[in-house]
């Protein structure tokens, strides 16, 4: 695939009179002042990364709170431009740092190419309709109420449809820009958040749950590129547990590309918990070498941080008491976006980034081998650290790192 390099300035050639393009619009970036270059350089990288597979050459322009991206001319794919654009455009929906995505007409900076583009756009569509036009560049000879009303009264006179300001069943755009014109009819909501990288690398304990893939989601969000280690019950268990992780990481794949899991067996040294007198004290002391394990695994990767998908209360290895004896274990911080939300809330957002379905498939957990009947919800750092010490926990911990078997899942 060809990728032209990013540009701001004006196409040498007259815009086509139906160029498709996509419009992102750009939310929290544009708050980043004197940062902001830097955000939108990131930005353009991921864009490029995110439709590499495809097969489609595109350009990307900045503008004022805008990008456009548009098929390179010639490199659609082997696809009509149209289907090219709209491929591109469904792909971008996944980007993080983008408010808004808009699948639009790019044409002259002319009046009258701007309702021929509307006319188009509005064919065979029915029921009422609205014009919205802006003028990014005033020195358009017509105004935006003056052009909504030249498009709106063209539209009637084609199709006889209703005009209809607070609620229309289509609304066009119109965007007048420094050298072209976007027309578009519809858009869709985009992630939102920073670009993934800008905040840095972490390193996600991804278990076959619900809460972890949501946590990791939460902070790609937030501009961290995350990697992932999956602690399976391996040789206790079967590969299922794996299975679902691979399937896990491989559908969060898609918000940043270029993901990396790495799965720890873990059975043997849970028995060596186990066996070391842990009792009450197991499933507090068997997180701790998780994380301990996760901080290793988090040099090797250059990561500086680790995330979990704990929730405050949610289980009883989640007390505050319990929390805090976990954070004891590591240097590293450990970031925790779930703390404060309940299950449903977890749930609710786990389905509508489509991994719900993927964690309620049937393993065995890990974390659900050697459990006594009883958890502890009180630790005291000083009991870990006691049978910690019994087991060399620091030098299990860089053993348990090393054997990691890394996978790429790919995107899903």
């Amino acid at each position: 695939m060809s990728v032209l390099p990013v540009t701001s300035q004006a196409d040498p050639h007259p815009a086509a009179l139906h160029e498709p393009c996509v419009l992102l619009k750009l939310g929290e970036i544009v708050l980043k002042g004197r940062n902001r270059q830097q955000f939108e350089r990131l930005l353009h990288d991921n864009i490029r990364r995110s439709v590499r597979d495809l097969g489609i050459g595109i350009r990307v322009w900045q503008r004022e709170g805008v990008v456009v991206v548009r098929v390179a001319g010639g490199e659609a794919g082997g696809f009509g431009a149209e289907t090219a654009a709209d491929m591109i455009a469904e792909r971008l929906t996944r980007v993080m740092g983008v408010a808004r995505i808009c699948r639009a007409i790019r044409v002259a900076k002319d009046p009258q190419a701007a309702v021929e583009a509307a006319v188009h756009l509005v064919a065979g569509r029915t029921g009422a309709f609205a014009v919205r036009a802006r003028r990014r560049d005033k020195r358009f000879p017509v105004t935006s109420a003056e052009l909504a009303v030249m498009i709106g009264a063209r539209i009637q006179r084609e199709y006889g449809l209703p005009v209809n300001l607070k609620s229309p069943d289509t609304t066009v755009f119109v965007e007048v820009d420094q050298h072209e014109v976007f027309v578009f009819t519809q858009g869709w909501a985009g992630q939102g958040g920073l670009p993934v990288g800008m905040s840095g690398r972490a390193l996600v304990l991804m278990s076959g749950g619900i809460d972890s893939p949501v946590a990791s989601y939460r902070m790609m969000r937030r501009g961290l590129r995350c990697s992932y280690l999956h602690f399976s019950g391996m040789p206790l268990t079967g590969p299922e547990s794996v299975y679902k992780a691979y399937g896990l990481v491989r559908q969060l794949d898609r918000f940043q590309g270029d993901s990396r899991l790495f799965v720890v067996a873990f059975g043997n040294a849970q028995r060596r918990l186990a066996s070391s007198g842990a009792g009450r004290l197991q499933i507090v002391a068997q997180r701790r070498l998780m994380l301990k394990t996760g901080e290793a695994m988090a040099r090797r990767l250059r990561a500086t941080a680790l995330v979990t998908g704990d929730s405050l209360g949610q289980v009883s290895s989640q007390t505050l008491t319990n929390i805090t004896a976990l954070d004891d274990a590591v240097d590293l911080p450990i970031l925790r976006p779930l703390i404060g939300w309940d299950k449903t809330e977890i749930i609710s957002e786990a389905r509508r980034i489509e991994t719900l379905a993927i964690s309620e498939l049937p393993d065995q957990d890990c974390c659900s081998l050697l459990t006594p009947r009883q958890v502890e919800t009180r630790a005291r750092i000083e009991d870990l650290r006691r049978i910690e010490a019994r087991l060399d926990a620091d030098d299990l911990a860089e053993e348990l790192a090393a054997a990691a078997q890394e996978h790429v899942p790919g995107r899903g």
